[in-house]
């Protein structure tokens, strides 16, 4: 935007308009936070790449972390979600199923990340 003390937007921007936090209803604010635990768990599990057991971006550690975040984030706000809920549920129960394939040290039932929210996952 050119400063010609218009305050017309430039014809030039293509950019999206930007949202106030305020603006922006609750359920939305926490599914977007689930998806982006649940991409970023998913990219270090591997599962983005051809082949997760040669992912240059697999990193366990870092997967359990974010399991755990999202499982957290996605049974505290269960209630709230709505029809949103059981999608996320779903995508959560499968990274944690992928864990469980990807670790080479077997993890017992209720150890997994974010099993303590959950329970166990098999």
């Amino acid at each position: 935007m050119l400063d010609d003390g218009s305050n017309a937007p430039d014809p030039g921007d293509i950019s999206p308009p930007v949202r106030d936090l305020q603006d922006i209803p609750s359920v939305e604010v926490i599914s977007r936070a689930a998806v982006m635990l649940l991409s970023a768990a998913a990219e270090r599990l591997g599962l983005a790449d051809e082949d997760p057991d040669t992912s240059p971006h697999r990193d366990l550690d870092e997967a359990r972390r974010l399991i755990t975040a999202l499982a957290g984030l996605v049974t505290a706000s269960a209630e709230y979600l709505g029809v949103h809920a059981a999608p996320l549920r779903d995508g959560l129960q499968s990274l944690q199923k992928a864990f469980r394939e990807a670790t080479a040290v077997p993890v017992a039932p209720g150890q997994g990340p974010g099993e303590k929210y959950t329970g166990p996952v098999i």
